[in-house]
């Protein structure tokens, strides 16, 4: 007799990276699916908070919807060149959902 076992934790779990990053930045999340997490980061709270919010960004690019390349940030089919705009702007459609979720 055999049975089988659901694991309480996701089968593919997001890879998380902590890295050297710009004083200002938090996270990033890449194309390859992984979350950049700035290594100079020491408060647990934020960084589970930071790793909420970019989990988002995987879900949206996995989704089709977010794609992003040096000049501009493709978000549900509009063209967002990274120079018209604050990429700390917490009102930018792509951020909107990954604020609500931290």
């Amino acid at each position: 007799m055999s049975f089988k076992l659901i694991p309480p934790f996701k089968k593919h779990p997001t890879p998380i990276v902590n890295m050297p990053m710009e004083d200002e930045v938090m996270g990033r999340a890449d194309k390859r699916g992984n979350i950049l997490i700035n290594k100079d980061l020491n408060d647990q709270e934020l960084i589970k908070e930071t790793i909420n919010h970019e989990e988002v960004h995987i879900v949206q690019m996995q989704n089709g919807e977010l794609d992003y390349d040096e000049k501009a940030i493709y978000f549900k089919g509009k063209t967002y060149p990274r120079t018209s705009f604050d990429e700390s702007d917490e009102t930018l459609p792509w951020e909107q959902p990954a604020y609500k979720n931290e």
